[in-house]
């Protein structure tokens, strides 16, 4: 049996160790399994380039960032360069004889997952998003290595914020989900948390913060860039090649502080990349080993168009066309709003 497997979308921990688990795995539990790495995400299914992977390429890297097959975000092979490619794809599929695809990724590399495994090629999917915004999933491998890179960044800004009486606004990633902001912000003692689920009144948050400022002599805000105050919209990017993304809103939120509160220093700090990069967690490592070993399972027992997810602490299959096209985004009554409500974090 030849299996492939890729990575796709963006960066983050724990890649690697899916690759490492997902690998050993097969070669433990199928008889003459060949596991073939897809290099740069589906970029490599359509240029065909593939490489074997054995015990001795993967045993080291369950502690490694990145991923030693490298990713891409914009190779969608049904509009690829202006033109549909899947053909392509499938023709190298048939070429390499895989007899199945395991696709790594988040709700992009999930959904293209579901469009192969609709033209026949058996797919099974394994949830990859620091967001953590996969339908169907409680939690992403990534997600709490970004969460330990955005507490970490608050405990260190509060202490520079103490000594100058400033105002701290910290940006964090997460598209239209607000997962990172409000677990980072509970994590890192935020005094306020902005999400996308939840806009605040700029009057309210700017009162908030004169409060938290004549209490503590410094405040802590905890923004996720899909963020908006409720008069106003969200912030988006232009990068160089015209493509726009969510960010801004942290610089944003200086500005309209600053505006009405010119006696306070505001100061952003935007953590971009930072929360994608670098060694994962032990939480992670672990998420991300029990997801390979679930997916290479569900090859070995030939479930296919399914992908793993992680409910009430288990392993189970959820069929791609149920995940393909969702987000995951914060429930108003989930645990962790009431958390940050009772806290004052939230505007409730």
């Amino acid at each position: 049996m030849r299996v492939g497997v890729l990575t796709g979308g963006g960066d983050c921990p724990g890649l690697n160790a899916v690759i490492r688990a997902l690998t050993l795995a097969l070669l433990q539990r199928v008889p003459g399994v060949q596991v073939l790495g897809i290099e740069r995400g589906f970029l490599g299914l359509i240029e065909g380039h593939l490489r074997a992977l054995d015990a001795a390429t993967v045993r080291g890297l369950v502690d490694e960032g990145g991923t030693i097959l490298g990713t891409h975000n914009r190779a969608n092979p049904f509009d690829y360069q202006g033109r549909d490619a899947s053909a392509e794809a499938m023709a190298v599929a048939r070429r390499e004889g895989l007899e199945a695809l395991v696709a790594i990724g988040g709700d992009g590399t999930l959904t293209l997952a579901a469009r192969f495994a609709a033209l026949g090629l058996p797919v099974v999917g394994v949830p990859k998003t620091i967001d953590n915004d996969i339908e169907g999933n409680e939690r992403s491998f990534g997600f709490d290595s970004a969460v330990a890179v955005v507490a970490d960044a608050l405990t260190r800004l509060r202490t520079t914020a103490a000594s100058h009486r400033r105002v701290m606004v910290v940006e964090t990633m997460g598209r239209d989900a607000g997962w990172i902001a409000l677990e980072g912000g509970l994590a890192g003692g935020a005094d306020a948390i902005l999400i996308p689920e939840r806009p605040w009144r700029l009057e309210a948050l700017a009162a908030h913060l004169h409060q938290r400022m004549d209490a503590q002599g410094h405040a802590l805000v905890c923004v996720a860039a899909g963020a908006r105050l409720d008069d106003g919209d969200q912030h988006w990017q232009a990068l160089p090649d015209g493509v726009a993304r969510l960010g801004g809103v942290g610089q944003a939120l200086v500005q309209a502080l600053g505006a009405r509160w010119p006696e306070v220093e505001v100061r952003a700090t935007v953590l971009g990349h930072l929360q994608r990069g670098g060694s994962p967690t032990a939480f992670d490592r672990v998420l991300s080993t029990r997801f390979g070993v679930a997916a290479a399972e569900a090859v070995e027992r030939g479930e296919f168009g399914h992908t793993v997810a992680l409910q009430g602490d288990r392993c189970v299959l959820v069929p791609l066309s149920t995940v393909a096209g969702q987000n995951r985004r914060v429930p108003p009554n989930h645990e962790l709003v009431r958390c940050a409500q009772a806290l004052g974090a939230l505007p409730g």
